[in-house]
């Protein structure tokens, strides 16, 4: 089965975050999936070839947005685009023109093997792809290239007013996951009932992937005990708590905020192996 081609889609303005060199490399190890970036940031020079970059200041990307959108996008703080990102299909369909799916990623976190988890026969089944169980995934997730699915952003309430809103409002995990899943409390039987009778849902994929932890939802064995390191080597992501299973990606913003910039050596194209824990990144430590 062929695989289906794949596009990500990321906004980014203000500077590239101490450990973007290991990003960057972990795109590397996914050379059959792209990259785009619209960004004010410098390129970096030794940057993936499936990584590209189109370089344009805040301002212009929200006269950009305002254009494709129809509404007053001015926000002050690049800290909105999250909520824009339901929306990033509609609002470059021409850099999306050609690709079986479109999708969206934060940048604090590092890639594993992701085609090893979205096979060509696991993308041959649904619409939207989320690596939460009962929620759009607002840090990765992969939605089908059609009309339908690119303008899905549309049937969130009020959406105009809401995206035209300077304030931040988590659409992404909010308003857009409700579209698919509502009364996320529920038990889990009367859960998947109502799933069943949604047809957005049913078209959908919500399954847990265990690649954020320590952000409420159990670990695999149902504690809340996490794992203290992952390993990231020529392109697989394991951990210390289960080092039989990969994981598509790492999102490390549970500890993100403890780390300085000494908490990071270089990553290079020829870094092959690194570990991941609360002091920060180690490309010098054998995994």
């Amino acid at each position: 089965m062929q695989q289906p081609s794949i596009i990500l889609l990321i906004p980014y303005f203000g500077q590239w975050p101490a450990w973007f060199e290991f990003f960057l490399q972990s795109c590397r190890f996914n050379p059959s999936i792209d990259w785009l970036f619209f960004t004010d940031c410098p390129v970096p020079s030794d940057a993936p070839e499936n990584v590209r970059f189109i370089s344009m200041s805040f301002t212009e990307y929200k006269q950009l947005v305002s254009e494709r959108l129809g509404i007053p996008f001015n926000p002050d703080s690049p800290y909105k685009l999250c909520d824009l990102k339901p929306a990033l299909g509609y609002v470059h369909q021409e850099h999306v023109e050609g690709y079986d799916f479109w999708g969206f990623s934060d940048i604090d976190l590092v890639y594993g093997d992701l085609r090893g988890y979205f096979t060509a026969e696991r993308l041959s089944k649904y619409d939207l792809y989320s690596t939460h169980t009962r929620r759009v995934s607002g840090h990765f997730c992969l939605m089908r290239n059609t009309a339908k699915m690119r303008a899905a952003f549309k049937l969130m309430k009020n959406w105009q007013q809401r995206l035209a809103d300077p304030t931040h409002h988590a659409l992404d995990e909010g308003a857009f996951s409700r579209i698919f899943i509502r009364h996320k409390n529920f038990p889990k039987p009367l859960f998947n009932l109502l799933a069943k009778l949604n047809p957005w849902r049913r078209n959908s994929e919500f399954i847990e992937a265990y690649s954020t932890p320590n952000a409420g939802v159990p670990w695999i064995d149902g504690s809340f005990n996490f794992p203290t390191e992952w390993y990231w080597q020529a392109g697989k992501l394991t951990n210390d708590l289960t080092a039989e299973r990969e994981y598509p990606y790492f999102h490390f913003f549970g500890w993100k905020s403890n780390w300085s910039q000494d908490s990071f050596n270089r990553c290079t194209k020829s870094t092959s192996a690194w570990l991941v824990n609360s002091n920060g990144f180690n490309s010098k430590l054998g995994v």
